[in-house]
């Protein structure tokens, strides 16, 4: 795959987790409010058995109320810099940082750890824990952190 592939997959992977670039003239259905679920214990609820009698054809029930609903807060806006980079946490650069080299080959499932430090010109530090890859292989994932880190920040901007 060519750099400019990667380039592109890259960019597109960062705007579809940003929201970014959204185009005027796609239009997004409004969200519809759905009625507010009981929470689960993790147990199936049990229907009562009706073998006791059969129901009897009853009066029909009164219309129903439906019950008082606070409005649904819409979620948090990412916020901007004034040259359009998105403003994110380290955490959530972090992570970005890491499902990015989560998508080379012989990547660890577990033992990475990614540090985001810095401000202006924030950087990335990435350490594994012992046995979790071969030495040969963190060389190569730490010589292609620069990069990446170098193109997420043409995006991103550590918020303080």
């Amino acid at each position: 795959m060519s750099d400019d592939g990667k380039d592109a997959g890259l960019v597109a992977m960062i705007t579809s987790i940003l929201g970014g670039n959204k185009r005027a003239d796609v239009v997004t259905p409004p969200l519809t409010e759905a009625p507010p679920t009981a929470p689960t214990n993790g147990f199936e609820a049990v229907e009562p058995s009706s073998t006791d009698a059969e129901p009897a054809e009853s009066e029909p029930a009164p219309e129903a109320v439906p019950a008082e609903t606070k409005p649904v807060a819409p979620p948090p806006k990412i916020a901007t810099t004034r040259d359009g980079k998105k403003l994110l946490p380290a955490e959530a650069i972090a992570d970005l940082v890491l499902g990015e080299l989560r998508k080379l080959e012989n990547f660890p499932a577990t033992g990475v750890s990614v540090t985001v430090y810095g401000y202006r010109h924030w950087n990335a530090m990435i350490t594994f824990a012992p046995f979790s890859t071969t030495f040969r292989n963190a060389t190569r994932f730490r010589q292609a952190l620069p990069d990446l880190v170098f193109k997420l920040r043409r995006f991103v901007e550590l918020e303080i």
